[in-house]
C-alpha cells in the first residue's frame, strides 16, 4: 500500500486553505500531521477522502483516487473525522455495522459473510461489546468517540485516517488506543494517518511527521526530525519544546518521592 501526495492544493473562492502539500504514506508507516489551529489539517484529511476538492496528484498505488469507484476507495481507506457521530437514535451495533456498507454490495446487497464477525471484533477492541444495544444518542463523549473508531476499524481498510482520535477519550482509553492501532499495525500492507494536537505521543509513536503552518508544509520526514525543537518554534512562533519538557517535569518525583512544582523564578 501506498499513498503519493504531490504538490497537493485546495481553495474555496480565493482563499487558498492548503499550497503545495506533498508526502508519501506506506505499510507499516504511520504518519502525524501537526501544525496549530488552522494549519490545514483537517483540510488535508478531507482532500485525502474526497471529502473535498483540491488539486494536484492524489494516488493510491498509482491510482488516481479522485477516479476511484467510493465503495472501492471505502474499502481501503477509513476515516474517522471528527462529525462522524450519528444524529439518529441506532443502536451502537448498527451503527458500527454501517462500516460493512461497502463489503454488501450495496444498499441491499448480503454479500459480506465476515460482517458480523468483524463488527464484533470492533465492538470488542473499543470496549463497546456491553453497550452494544445502547442507542448511540446516550453515549457520552468518548463512548460516540469509540463507537465512531469501531465503525471505521469495521471497514477493514488499507489506510486508517484519524482525525484527532484522542478528542473526548479519558486517559486510560487515550492508551488502549494507541496499543490498539500499534497492534493493527503489524498486519502488513497497513498505513495510519492521524491528525494530532498532542505533541508527546506524535513523537512517541508516529513513524513520520507531517508539519504544517498556514496552509504551507513545513517538513515531511521522520516524527523525532520533524517535531524538532526549531520547526515547531516556526509553527507556533513560541518556543513549544520548552513548554513541552516543563509540562513533563511536572511528573518528576523529588528524592523523597513527592511532586516538586516550578519554583516562582521558572514561571
Amino acid at each position: 500500500m501506498k499513498l503519493t501526495v504531490s504538490r497537493l492544493s485546495v481553495s474555496i473562492g480565493k482563499r487558498q486553505l492548503l499550497k503545495g502539500v506533498s508526502f508519501t504514506v506506506q505499510s507499516g508507516d504511520w504518519l502525524m500531521i501537526a501544525g496549530p489551529n488552522g494549519a490545514g489539517k483537517s483540510t488535508l484529511v478531507g482532500a485525502i477522502s474526497r471529502a473535498t476538492p483540491s488539486t494536484g496528484e492524489l494516488t493510491l498505488d498509482g491510482r488516481d483516487i479522485r477516479r476511484m469507484r467510493p465503495a472501492a476507495l471505502a474499502k481501503r481507506v477509513g476515516v474517522m473525522d471528527q462529525t462522524r457521530h450519528s444524529q439518529f437514535a441506532f443502536t451502537v451495533e448498527e451503527t458500527v455495522a454501517m462500516g460493512r456498507f461497502a463489503h454488501r454490495g450495496g444498499l441491499f446487497g448480503r454479500g459480506d459473510p465476515d460482517g458480523e464477525r468483524e463488527v464484533r471484533e470492533a465492538l470488542a477492541q473499543t470496549g463497546l461489546t456491553a453497550l452494544k444495544d445502547r442507542s448511540v444518542l446516550s453515549l457520552s463523549g468518548g463512548e460516540a468517540q469509540r463507537c465512531a473508531l469501531a465503525q471505521v476499524l469495521c471497514q477493514q481498510p488499507e489506510l486508517l485516517i484519524l482525525d484527532e482520535p484522542t478528542n473526548h477519550l479519558d486517559l486510560a482509553y487515550q492508551q488502549e488506543l494507541y496499543a490498539l492501532i500499534g497492534d493493527w499495525l503489524k498486519t502488513p500492507g497497513r498505513a495510519v494517518i492521524s491528525v494530532m494536537h498532542d505533541l508527546s505521543p506524535a513523537r512517541l509513536y508516529g513513524t513520520s511527521a507531517l508539519l504544517l503552518s498556514g496552509g504551507e508544509q513545513l517538513a515531511f520526514g521522520p516524527a523525532r526530525e520533524v517535531l524538532s525543537d526549531r520547526n515547531l518554534q516556526s509553527a507556533w512562533h513560541a518556543d513549544v519544546a520548552a513548554w513541552m519538557r516543563r509540562m513533563a517535569a511536572a511528573w518528576q518525583p523529588d528524592q523523597e518521592g513527592c511532586f516538586t512544582p516550578p519554583s516562582p523564578s521558572s514561571r
